[in-house]
């Protein structure tokens, strides 16, 4: 139920600040309902901390910097962030920036992984369409999905609006190493949204010349030559999204856990970095690959391609 709430949430470009819901006290520190438990949820996690992850992106002097898809974004004048998005869902949903402007209106930027989405995969126009025709009836389509180009860049554009609330959503969504990246303006001035997708032309998208080839499904079938199965953990219920660099020699060489607790990401970082695969061949040269897997309990719409059997046997080099 959390995980669809955050998915509508993010389709919509609304999502919840639950940081924001309390006050502070005169400390500085927020007071929590009577007889609450607080249980620190599953977190994402990384075999190493030079390469670089969909979160690590951050903001350096009003320009929000995304090394791993290789755009950046420059807020708008007078626009801040005023807080952090959360942790990547086990679905591989991101919330990457939430910047606004008092008056104005808001930006958001969010990102989903396309091996563990829970929609249907397709290009980005009809993911955009599906948005499009699930939309719920109480708001009003101002501008049908359509392709555009900006700076130099496809992306799929979709308005609507909410005549109760006044507001407008204009919607830019592209995709990048098999993540659809979208980029939502919201506000009560057409105008002014009108002037900041404009703006979006000075902006660099995206630039990854080495990045790996992405390939869904790569991790199995005959592209295995050895797999190990990750050690028991307690927690076996949660869907556990796990992205992997495969080098040019058929190694692992990055595990990227989207989001797991910490003694399941353990186990299957040391299982991961142990498996080896047939090296990807492009041009007549090995190319780096990268894939997405699935551990723990998928998701009941998840892609099979991406499911890792719980039985993985090991096999000779």
């Amino acid at each position: 139920m959390i995980r669809r709430f955050l998915c509508a949430a993010l389709l919509l470009g609304a999502v919840p600040l639950f940081g924001q819901l309390l006050p502070p006290d005169s400390q500085g520190l927020r007071k929590l309902p009577p007889e609450t438990i607080l249980v620190k949820g599953a977190t994402a996690s990384a075999s190493d901390s030079k390469t670089p992850l969909p979160e690590d992106g951050a903001i350096s002097e009003a320009v929000y910097n995304n090394s791993y898809l290789g755009f950046t974004f420059a807020l708008p004048a007078g626009w801040t962030q005023p807080f952090s998005g959360p942790p990547p869902s086990d679905s591989g949903a991101y919330v990457l920036l939430q910047a606004v402007s008092k008056g104005n209106g808001t930006v958001l930027i969010t990102v989903q992984d396309l091996f563990f989405s829970l929609t249907p995969v397709g290009n980005v126009l009809e993911m955009v369409k599906y948005n499009h025709d699930h939309l719920p009836s109480y708001y009003t389509v101002e501008r049908k999905p359509e392709n555009v180009m900006i700076a130099n860049y496809p992306f799929a554009r979709f308005d609507y609006t909410s005549t109760a609330a006044g507001l407008h959503w204009y919607v830019l969504a592209t995709e990048i190493r098999c993540h659809l990246v979208r980029i939502i303006y919201t506000g009560r001035d057409p105008e002014l949204l009108e002037s900041l997708v404009r703006d979006l032309d000075k902006h660099q998208w995206p630039g990854v010349p080495d990045a790996p080839v992405c390939i869904a499904g790569y991790a199995q079938g005959e592209n295995v030559v050895t797999s190990v199965d990750p050690a028991p953990f307690e927690r076996r219920f949660n869907p556990i999204p796990v992205r992997i660099i495969i080098g040019k020699d058929g190694k692992v060489k990055h595990v990227h856990v989207i989001s797991a607790f910490p003694e399941q990401a353990k186990s299957i970082t040391d299982a991961l970095l142990q498996w080896r695969f047939k090296p990807l061949i492009r041009d007549g040269k090995p190319a780096e690959v990268e894939t997405g897997v699935m551990f723990g309990s998928p998701p009941r719409n998840a892609n099979p391609a991406t499911v890792a059997s719980g039985q993985a046997k090991s096999t000779s080099d």
